[in-house]
């Protein structure tokens, strides 16, 4: 097997559980390892989200490509992102995967902004607006950071061509962040060893049973988002039995499930859509790389039951609010985060540093991420392929192709 950085943070998570159990609380000399780690995640962070989001709402909003196709398929791929989520979150309070394990409040590490007063609806919506959007990057708050974003590349839109160079700049920007946010990504397997091991030497391995639970919900939940949210989209607004529909599909959900890479599978995606389900290439050529990149409802069915694991391991109350700001972070970070290599684990930082939850969650769910990433790509394929048949449906052009499935 290729020692690829997957196969390297499931290795550093076996081997901290080993090293834990072993030496116990003596391994708290490898915790540093895991501070830095988390450091340099929140370090990368508002750059990362300015500079790609930026990018994408100002790519997106090219009015050669805006047009009616376009509007509709960024529609659908927000509106299903934040369904994917509720469900996500809903699944995983049904389940409560970080139940199984009960922290001493005293050594959780719950940060002092969690434990505040909770502010009112009204005051939660206007503080998304930042008096000072350099305050905002530099106090790290998130949806302010996305709010400037969002402005920035929609007007740089309306401008036009005397606004190039600064879309070229954040263009640059943006690939500058990415190539930091790999080189971050490649000392992840140390930073699992050092945020994994102490907690597994202070605890025991009684910290490790929610996981099957974690994987458990998630699976559930993109289980029941796929037969229900694409079933009924692919019936009511594209004209198509789900029956066609999935099968048309099934052979690059199984690539993606195998490779949990959505920019791998998508000349089979694009060969699938086109070919099983009728699909006018015109209009598969535009939806399905734009899913590639914003349409992420696997991943926030992930992010769902993550914040409510890690919540319920340190034994954490979500408010309301923290929920709504959870939906929110996560739909509008899909818009630029798809592309970020170990863009899940980067995305879950951002959701959490959004509602002021203990980034030291991430080290436990690292070890099983791969096993997740199989089944969210697939749900984000799928998700990709029923958008291309609605938007196809919406112009009256599914061909007979779709048919001849049947």
């Amino acid at each position: 097997m290729r020692f690829n950085l997957v196969t390297q943070i499931f290795t550093a998570f076996v081997l901290a559980v080993i090293l834990g159990s072993i030496f116990g609380s003596k391994i708290d000399f490898l915790q540093p390892l895991g501070d830095l780690f988390l450091r340099l995640i929140k370090f990368v962070i508002a750059p990362l989200i300015l500079s790609t989001l930026v990018v994408g709402v100002a790519s997106m909003s090219d009015p050669k490509q805006l047009g009616r196709i376009g509007v509709k398929t960024i529609v659908y791929y927000l509106a299903t992102t934040a369904v994917a989520i509720i469900i996500g979150l809903g699944v995983a309070f049904l389940l409560n995967p970080g139940k199984g394990v009960d922290l001493p409040a005293e050594n959780a590490a719950v940060p002092e902004a969690a434990a505040a007063e909770p502010q009112s609806a009204v005051d939660t919506l206007l503080n998304i607006v930042p008096v000072n959007p350099f305050e905002a990057l530099a106090t790290g708050n998130i949806l302010q950071i996305i709010f400037f974003a969002l402005f920035l590349g929609i007007a740089i839109t309306m401008i036009g061509e005397k606004a190039t160079p600064v879309l070229r700049f954040f263009e640059g920007f943006a690939e500058i962040m990415y190539k930091i946010t790999g080189i971050i990504m490649r000392v992840a397997p140390i930073g699992i060893l050092g945020l994994m091991a102490p907690v597994v030497g202070q605890y025991g391995l009684s910290v490790l049973l929610p996981l099957l639970k974690v994987i458990a919900a998630v699976y559930i939940a993109c289980v029941v988002h796929a037969l229900v949210v694409y079933s009924l989209a692919v019936k009511t607004m594209g004209k198509m039995s789900p029956v066609t529909f999935f099968k048309g599909i099934f052979p690059a959900a199984l690539v993606a499930y195998s490779t949990a890479s959505s920019a791998g599978t998508l000349p089979v995606t694009m060969k699938n859509t086109t070919e099983n389900l009728g699909v006018p290439k015109r209009i598969a050529s535009f939806v399905l790389p734009l899913g590639a990149t914003i349409n992420m409802d696997g991943t926030a069915i992930y992010q769902g039951v993550a914040v409510v694991f890690i919540a319920q391991f340190f034994n954490l109350e979500l408010t309301f609010l923290q929920l709504l700001t959870v939906v929110l972070t996560t739909v509008l970070a899909s818009i630029g985060t798809a592309g970020v290599p170990g863009a899940g684990m980067i995305m879950l930082a951002m959701v959490l540093n959004s509602v002021n939850m203990p980034l030291e969650g991430i080290a436990l769910i690292a070890g099983i991420d791969r096993v997740l990433d199989m089944m969210r790509t697939s749900v984000n394929i799928v998700g990709d392929a029923s958008a291309a048949v609605i938007v196809a449906g919406s112009e009256r052009e599914t061909g007979t192709q779709a048919e001849a499935v049947q």
